[in-house]
């Protein structure tokens, strides 16, 4: 009978044994599950509400007529598709967009560029100038825009930039007007775009530079290589590949979302009109048209996910260095 329960004891107390060894585990486990809910879940809840129900609410009515509610009325197919696709207000607001990303991605990775490189090697007040030329970037673009066309280029004499002009002998410019053989309202959106963002990507850039290890630079003055453009070209680019790959996509991405500079600089108008200005006039202006504003949104979104993918894969996006 002893014995009997001293062989019993024993399985008894290894079980016992094993679950206070996997009972801490288990433990640490769902601890670490909690927390990771605890901080991750509200932003999930919130990804999901704000982002994923309206995606999918608009992909419904892209399919129907919605004018003035959204709620789903006659069902069309693909009506509104073919609508947008032959309205040349909207192809036209396409091009528009294809001007201004032609020109400010690149123009603007040069300057942030060469910003950067120089606060690299700013041997004082290097961080004067670092935060002089972020301060921008914090700043609104509908303040932005406003502080452009009220103060800079409000198209008066005594504007500052007719004023500079004036110096030179050269007559005040209707700068936003889109009046005269000169489009000269691109200036004044490029501009405003260079001046809030430049900053943001200069940062990147500088982040990526002192990335670069020193004895890269060493072994290629060994090679015989001389400080200035060889080593720009032979270490410095190739050592900037991953990060200039990410400013060129989000440059894009930034790019296709224009609309607040615009929208403040020159409302609606058919000369200059980018494609969100366009559909927030479709579907929240006179018309309240949610099903052809909804299937504008989807075709822009499909054309920044392709431009996208075949930009990231050009360039490597992702790759081993």
């Amino acid at each position: 009978m002893s014995g009997t329960q001293t062989t019993s004891a024993v399985p008894a107390a290894g079980s016992a044994g094993r679950a206070s060894s996997a009972s801490p585990r288990k433990r640490r486990v769902r601890g670490t599950t909690g927390a990771f809910w605890l901080f991750v879940g509200p932003f999930l809840l919130g990804l999901a509400i704000f982002i994923y129900v309206p995606i999918v609410w608009s992909l419904v009515l892209s399919f129907f007529r919605a004018q003035n509610t959204v709620v789903p009325d006659v069902f069309v197919g693909v009506k509104n598709y073919v609508d947008m696709l032959t309205d040349s207000a909207f192809l036209g607001s396409l091009w528009t967009f294809t001007l201004f990303g032609i020109f400010i991605v690149p123009t603007t990775y040069v300057i942030a560029l060469g910003l950067a490189v120089l606060i690299n090697r700013a041997r004082f007040a290097r961080a004067f100038f670092r935060s002089a030329i972020f301060i921008p970037a914090a700043c609104s673009y509908v303040v932005g825009a406003l502080v452009w066309k009220l103060s800079i280029f409000n198209g008066v004499r005594f504007g500052l930039a007719n004023t500079l002009l004036g110096m030179f002998g050269i007559d005040p410019v209707a700068w936003l007007s889109g009046t005269g053989d000169f489009p000269w309202y691109w200036p004044v959106v490029v501009t405003a775009r260079l001046w809030l963002q430049v900053g943001f990507y200069m940062i990147l850039l500088l982040a990526g530079l002192q990335q670069i290890p020193n004895n890269l630079y060493e072994a290629a003055y060994v090679d015989g290589a001389k400080p200035g453009w060889q080593t720009f070209i032979h270490v410095t680019l190739p050592g900037l590949r991953t990060t200039s790959v990410a400013v060129l996509i989000l440059l894009l991405i930034n790019a296709y979302q224009a609309f607040d500079e615009f929208y403040n600089l020159l409302g609606n108008v058919p000369y200059a009109r980018p494609p969100l200005v366009y559909l927030y006039y479709t579907a929240l202006g006179a018309a309240q048209d949610y099903g052809h504003g909804s299937a504008g949104a989807l075709i822009l979104s499909l054309i920044i996910a392709i431009v996208t993918i075949f930009q990231a894969r050009v360039l490597g996006f992702g790759k081993a260095d």
